[in-house]
């Protein structure tokens, strides 16, 4: 079964000098790039999802600008299996981006999907790919979110979003992988 690697807005704006930093950015940025080294090693397709606020929207994402760009060491490189950026203005990166095309002449039937926000644009893209019929995995190592507070649900620590989010698309039925090790349901509440 060929699989792709979908890094899903692994951008400067989530750094720690970015408009919308996450707090395991440093951490889970070592994680993708772990996995992209492997994709190219073993010549899998690899999609580069990247994010556009509109003009109507907040001055983070701002397409052209450093905030928008992908994070050092990431982007498209010849000389590896395919490689190929899909842009965006919403959260889902299957949504008018021409995603599921390519995967489909790339013969891919499984993705593993790693980058951020763990509770928007990565769980969105990974329901969008499992209601298309595509297995999927996350490596939770691999993304990040943000603190979430609010007056009526209260406060939650990004790292709660980020197991929160994963064990949403758990139950849906996304496989957690860590590296090469799948884990199980329970073992989420035990990640750092």
């Amino acid at each position: 079964m060929n699989q792709a690697l979908i890094v899903v807005d692994a951008q400067n704006e989530f750094s720690s000098t970015g408009l919308r930093p996450v707090p395991n950015h440093a951490s889970a940025l070592a994680a993708i790039l772990e996995h992209v080294a492997s994709a190219r090693a073993e010549r899998r397709p690899i999609a580069w999802v990247q994010h556009h606020n509109r003009p109507t929207e907040s001055r983070a994402f701002v397409p052209d600008s450093w905030g928008a760009a992908f994070s050092p060491g990431l982007g498209p490189q010849p000389g590896y299996g395919p490689e190929a950026i899909f842009q965006k203005d919403v959260y889902g990166a299957f949504t008018d981006t021409g995603l599921e095309d390519w995967l489909r002449v790339n013969r891919v039937r499984s993705v593993l999907m790693v980058g951020f926000y763990t509770h928007m644009c990565l769980s969105t893209s990974a329901r969008e790919a499992l209601v298309r019929g595509f297995e999927v995995f996350v490596d939770p190592n691999a993304t990040g979110a943000r603190d979430l507070e609010d007056e009526t649900l209260g406060r939650q620590t990004a790292d709660e979003v980020r197991r929160s989010a994963l064990l949403h698309l758990k139950n849906m039925g996304v496989a957690v992988a860590v590296g090469a090790n799948l884990v199980s349901g329970s073992a989420i509440d035990q990640l750092a």
